[in-house]
């Protein structure tokens, strides 16, 4: 029997270092050691009961069949009364699409719209899979470093030095996985005059944290700020994050009729359509009681705030205070070059994460594997007792250091 060789496009990707972190960690639990996780990018609340159960009375009404590849009345006409109340846009059922996540929406778009060689700009610290997306439809990601000095945000200036004839998608993701940055309408109105100027360009705006927003009133989009570009931007969202719904696998997108038509007909081939029972609980949760939403952003609230002062107050280690999301991205810039107890020179910030499992039982996720070190990611979608004792163990690590 001959060997398998995989096909190119699996051998350019890299297995995602998020998922790659939280199998690490299920390993050394399964081996009995208790490890205080600060990895996982979900919630960790249940689905809200009034969610739940539109999906046990879907299965009960027999909604177990295929739908069409574009969804169900009901839930586009939610989706579609959803973007209308978030943009203050009007979008038509032609110009949605309904997918197993936002992250295989992403993924289908891309697959819709690169040829070999066109260029993908992607602000870094990215979320893990953006590059890895492009590559693996023969697209060139093209990784421009957005560093805390501008908040971790891609400015004017560096988005129009990135742009070539090549260039097919800007991604911006806000608020931002692994940083939490939030883009002001006035960052967004000055992005897209540089944008005016690049008919040829579209942008891909991730917006899966968009109900995570700590700031007053509710998160700005780019195509509210400049609606003049909405047939040159994709704007993806979906249930997984605002209404702990990661596992129901139902994510939307609202962009150009084209772009959707060929999403829409690559997923007619690939999955056929959405879970029927993900996308009745999704209309339940866009058009339902809203308080779940609310009241978790104070719970994340206050572990924001408990994480970033505790993270601020160990030697070496600063932290931005996120606007979004339930993520912090920890400068560690401090520990690098100093030496571990057993002899161990923290060369990098994955020295210092591989250290933390080590010394402290602390699991997070190093800051290169989103483009820009040294920095380590944290999420705070977890209890506040498990980020006081895991913040504890991370400060009595580093004092340990020499």
């Amino acid at each position: 029997m001959s060997e398998f060789v995989p096909a190119s496009r699996v051998s350019r990707i890299k297995s995602s270092a998020s998922v790659a972190a939280a199998a690490r960690v299920r390993e050394l639990k399964a081996e009995g050691r208790r490890i205080l996780d600060l990895t996982v990018g979900e919630p960790d609340f249940d689905t809200p009961g009034h969610i739940k159960a539109a999906a046990v009375e879907a299965i009960s009404r027999g909604e177990t069949k295929y739908t069409s590849v574009t969804g169900t009345p009901a839930l586009q006409t939610a989706i579609l009364q959803t973007l209308e109340q978030r943009t203050g846009l009007h979008y038509t059922p032609a110009e949605i699409t309904i997918g197993g996540g936002a992250k295989q929406v992403i993924f289908t778009a891309f697959m819709a719209s690169l040829d070999a060689g066109d260029e993908v700009i992607v602000p870094a610290p990215y979320w893990v899979s953006y590059p890895d997306m492009v590559l693996a439809n023969e697209g060139t990601p093209v990784v421009v470093a957005c560093g805390e000095d501008t908040g971790f945000k891609l400015t004017p200036e560096v988005l129009a030095g990135a742009i070539t004839g090549r260039t097919k998608w800007v991604i911006l993701n806000a608020p931002s996985n692994p940083t939490g940055a939030v883009y002001s309408r006035d960052e967004l109105r000055a992005l897209a005059d540089v944008l005016a100027a690049f008919p040829h360009v579209y942008v891909l705006t991730d917006e899966i944290y968009d109900q995570i927003y700590f700031g007053a009133g509710k998160l700005t989009s780019l195509v509210e700020v400049a609606p003049e570009l909405k047939d040159r931007i994709l704007a993806v969202n979906g249930v997984s994050k605002a209404y702990a719904m990661t596992g129901w696998r139902l994510g939307y997108a609202a962009g150009p009729a084209p772009v959707i038509a060929a999403i829409n007909k690559l997923q007619s081939q690939i999955s056929s359509c959405p879970s029927s029972v993900s996308q009745a609980a999704a209309v339940a949760a866009l058009t339902g009681d809203q308080s779940f939403v609310r009241e978790s952003l104070d719970v994340y609230r206050t572990r924001r705030d408990t994480a970033v002062a505790a993270l601020n107050a160990v030697d070496g280690l600063s932290c931005t205070t996120p606007e979004g999301a339930f993520y912090a991205y920890v400068n560690c810039a401090g520990v690098i070059g100093r030496t571990a107890p057993d002899g161990t020179v923290i060369g990098d910030d994955q020295d210092f994460t591989l250290y933390l499992l080590d010394a402290a039982s602390v699991a997070v996720i190093q800051g290169s594997a989103y483009g820009l070190g040294p920095y380590f990611r944290i999420s705070y979608a977890t209890s506040l007792d498990v980020i006081e004792e895991s913040i504890a163990a991370i400060d009595k690590a580093v004092r340990a250091l020499n």
